[in-house]
C-alpha cells in the first residue's frame, strides 16, 4: 500500500471514529407517547448511569408523533401503540430488527384522593356512576388521545352522550389526573399510568367489561439510527427486571 492510500485510508477511518463519537455525544433520541413520561423519567437516570449513554426523550400524543415520524423527522427509539408501530414498520421508518412490546396499561378512572371510590366493577354500574357525576374530564379525542377516544366511544355505546355533553371538560393531552386532583371535576378517564403518578388523584379501576381496553406500547429502532446498540440495550433495560417494579408502581403492566 503507497502512501497516498494510507493517508487515505487514515482519514476514512479518522471520519468513521469521529462520526461515531458524535453519534454517542449527541445521545439517543427518543420519540414516546406522553403516557409513558413518569416511568422513563424516573428509570432515565438509572440507564444513563449503567452504560453512559444520554438520552433525549421527546414526548407527545401518540398520533402526533406518529405524523412526524411519517414526515420525515427521525428518532434511535420509537415507543408508541402496537398497532402505530406495525404501521411505521410497513411504511419503512424502523428497522427490520422487529417490534418489542414494552408495557401496556388500561384506560381507567381517576377520583380526587380520599373521595369514595364508586363502584364501577359492571358496565350499569360504570353507566350510573357517569350520570351521577357532577363532572367528567378526558383527552379530547379530535387531538388525537387515545384515552379520550376510548371515552367518548364507551359514552356513546353506553347511549348518554348527550346527558354527559354539558358536564364534561375536554383537556389537550395528559391533563386529566391533574384537573380531578384540583377538583375541578369530579371523575376522570385516563391512562391508568397518567392517573396513578399524579398527587392528589387515585384510581378508581379500569373500565369495566367489554368498554375496557389496555393500550400495549411498543418500541422499535427508528430506520435511520446511528445508535442500534445503544437502543437495543435500552429496550432490554425498559423489559427487563430492574425496570419492572418502576413500570407496575406506574400503573403498567407487563408488555
Amino acid at each position: 500500500m503507497n502512501r497516498r492510500s494510507l493517508i487515505t485510508c487514515a482519514a476514512a477511518l479518522g471520519a468513521f471514529t469521529l462520526c461515531g463519537t458524535m453519534a454517542q455525544a449527541a445521545g439517543v433520541k427518543v420519540l414516546t407517547s406522553v403516557a409513558l413520561k413518569s416511568v422513563l423519567d424516573e428509570l432515565s437516570p438509572a440507564f444513563e448511569k449503567k452504560t453512559g449513554d444520554k438520552l433525549i426523550i421527546d414526548y407527545g400524543l401518540a398520533a402526533d408523533l406518529k405524523k412526524r415520524i411519517l414526515d420525515g423527522e427521525r428518532a434511535d427509539l420509537i415507543i408508541l401503540t402496537r398497532a402505530m408501530m406495525e404501521d411505521l414498520l410497513k411504511q419503512n421508518k424502523l428497522t427490520a430488527d422487529g417490534l418489542v412490546n414494552v408495557a401496556g396499561t388500561p384506560v381507567a378512572v381517576a377520583a380526587r384522593a380520599g373521595a369514595p371510590k364508586s363502584d364501577i366493577s359492571t358496565v350499569d354500574a360504570f353507566k350510573q356512576v357517569l350520570l351521577s357525576a357532577k363532572s367528567i374530564v378526558y383527552a379530547d379525542p379530535a387531538k388525537g388521545g387515545l384515552s379520550g377516544i376510548v371515552a367518548a366511544r364507551a359514552i356513546e355505546r353506553l347511549g348518554i352522550t348527550d346527558q354527559m355533553k354539558a358536564k364534561t371538560i375536554l383537556v389537550p393531552g395528559a391533563q386529566s389526573g391533574d384537573v380531578v386532583a384540583k377538583g375541578e371535576a369530579e371523575l376522570g378517564i385516563a391512562q391508568a399510568s397518567e392517573i396513578v403518578p399524579v398527587a392528589g388523584a387515585q384510581l378508581v379501576g379500569p373500565l369495566p367489561g367489554e368498554l375496557g381496553t389496555i393500550t400495549l406500547f411498543t418500541g422499535g429502532i427508528g430506520a435511520e439510527s446511528q445508535s442500534v446498540p445503544a437502543v437495543k440495550a435500552l429496550l432490554e433495560f425498559l423489559t427487563g427486571p430492574d425496570a419492572a417494579p418502576n413500570f407496575k408502581a406506574k400503573g403498567f403492566e407487563a408488555g
